[in-house]
C-alpha cells in the first residue's frame, strides 16, 4: 500500500495553521457569548442588532463546525491508514487516496478563509461599472463587464441587485449600479477594483480594425443601514426625480419616480431607478450614498496613517490592473499578480476565482 504518512502530515500542518490563521480559540469564545446574547429575550425588541447577533452567530458556527468537521475527517483518514498498515490490506489505498485528495481541496478552500483580513471583508458589495476611453466600444465592454459580475455572483450562489444602468445610445452602457450580497462578497470583489482594458476586432468598426477599450469597476463595503460611520445632513444634498429608463417593469417611462442625490459637499452623485417607487429609489440612494461616504473616510484616515508613518505607496487608482486580449491571441492576464489564462470566454463568463484567489494571495505576500 502507497505510504500516505508525508501528505496526511502535510494536512495536518494545513489543518494547524488554518486554525490558528482563523483563531478558532477566539471563535469558538465569540459563539459561545453570542449563543448567550441570542437566549436574551430582550434581545429581540431591537430587531436590527437581533439580525446582527444571530447574522455573526451563525457565520461563527459555521467556521467553528467547519473546523472540526475537517478536523475529524483527517484523524478518521489517519487512523484509516493505521489500520490498513497493521491488517496489510491494500484494498484500501483507494479510500484513503479519495479522503487526502477531498481533504486537500477542503483545506485550500479553509485557508482562502484566511485571507480575507479587512474588516469589512464579510460584508455585502456595493459595486460599480463605469466605461472609459474608447467610445462606443468601451459601452459595449463595460456592458460586458458587468454581464461578467453578475454571471460571477450567480456561479457562487450570491443575489445581485441591479439598482441603476445607464444606456450608451449606440450600444452598451456608460455606467451601472449594482448590490452583491453574500458573505465574502466585498472582500472577494475588492480584489477586482480598477481600470480593465479590451483589446479585440470592433464589432463598430467598419474596417475591422483591432480597438483597445477601457473600463472601470469599483466596489465598497454595503450596509443595510445607513452607516453610523457617517453622518449625512439634509441641507448637504441636492435631490432631483426623473423618469427612469431601461428594464424595470410596469413603472418605467411612467412616473418620475427615479432619484439622483447629489452630495454636495463631495461632489459624491447616486442614481437609483429599478425600485418601485420614488420613495424606495431615495431609500436605496441614501444606503448607497452612506457606504460611499463611509469607504471616502476610511481612505482619509489610511492616507493619514500612511502619512503619518512616513509609508509611500504607489498610486494605483486609474490604473491597469488587467487586460483581456480577444486579437491578435485569446489571453487574460492580471498585471498585478501575473495570473493568466487562455480561455478569455469562460472569464468573461463569470470565471474569475482563480484571479481573486491569486490577488489574495499575493495582497497577503506583500503586507508579509
Amino acid at each position: 500500500m502507497k505510504d500516505f504518512s508525508d501528505e496526511l502530515a502535510d494536512l495536518r500542518r494545513r489543518l494547524s495553521e488554518a486554525e490558528r490563521d482563523l483563531d478558532l480559540v477566539a471563535k469558538r469564545d465569540r459563539l459561545t457569548k453570542l449563543e448567550e446574547l441570542a437566549a436574551d429575550p430582550e434581545l429581540w425588541n431591537d430587531p436590527d442588532k437581533a439580525r446582527a447577533v444571530t447574522t455573526e452567530m451563525a457565520r461563527a458556527r459555521d467556521d467553528v463546525d467547519l473546523l472540526g468537521r475537517m478536523s475529524g475527517q483527517l484523524s478518521d483518514a489517519e487512523v484509516l491508514v493505521e489500520l490498513a498498515k497493521e491488517e496489510g490490506d491494500e484494498s484500501l489505498e483507494p479510500e484513503v487516496a479519495a479522503a487526502v485528495e477531498a481533504l486537500g481541496k477542503e483545506l485550500a478552500a479553509l485557508e482562502l478563509l484566511s485571507l480575507f483580513s479587512g474588516e469589512h471583508d464579510e460584508r455585502d458589495a456595493l459595486c460599480e461599472v463605469h466605461s472609459g476611453a474608447g467610445g462606443t466600444d468601451s459601452q459595449d465592454w463595460a456592458e460586458m463587464l458587468l454581464r461578467m459580475y453578475l454571471r460571477w455572483a450567480e456561479q457562487r450562489g450570491f443575489s445581485v441587485e441591479v439598482d441603476e444602468v445607464t444606456d450608451g445610445g449606440e450600444a452598451g452602457i456608460t455606467s451601472a449600479t449594482f448590490i452583491v450580497r453574500g458573505r465574502f462578497a466585498y472582500g472577494l470583489l475588492a480584489s477586482e477594483k480598477g481600470v480593465h482594458r479590451l483589446v479585440r476586432i470592433s464589432p463598430f468598426d467598419a474596417q475591422s480594425r483591432r480597438h483597445t477599450a477601457f473600463a472601470s469597476f469599483d466596489a465598497v463595503p454595503f450596509f443595510e443601514e445607513v452607516s453610523g460611520e457617517v453622518e449625512i445632513e439634509e441641507k448637504d444634498l441636492r435631490i432631483d426625480t426623473y423618469r427612469s429608463s431601461g428594464a424595470g417593469g410596469q413603472h418605467v417611462n411612467v412616473t418620475d419616480s427615479a432619484v439622483r442625490i447629489t452630495h454636495v459637499p463631495t461632489g459624491i452623485v447616486v442614481s437609483v431607478q429599478n425600485e418601485r417607487s420614488q420613495h424606495q429609489n431615495k431609500a436605496k440612494a441614501m444606503q448607497i450614498l452612506a457606504a460611499k461616504l463611509a469607504e471616502r473616510a476610511r481612505e482619509e484616515r489610511r492616507k493619514e496613517l500612511e502619512a503619518l508613518s512616513g509609508e509611500q505607496r504607489k498610486v494605483e487608482w486609474g490604473s491597469q490592473i488587467r487586460s483581456y486580449v480577444l486579437q491578435p491571441y485569446q489571453m487574460v492576464k492580471d498585471l498585478r499578480t501575473d495570473h493568466e489564462v487562455g480561455n478569455v470566454q469562460a472569464v468573461l463568463d463569470g470565471s474569475l476565482d482563480p484571479f481573486m484567489e491569486s490577488f489574495l494571495h499575493w495582497r497577503r505576500r506583500r503586507s508579509a
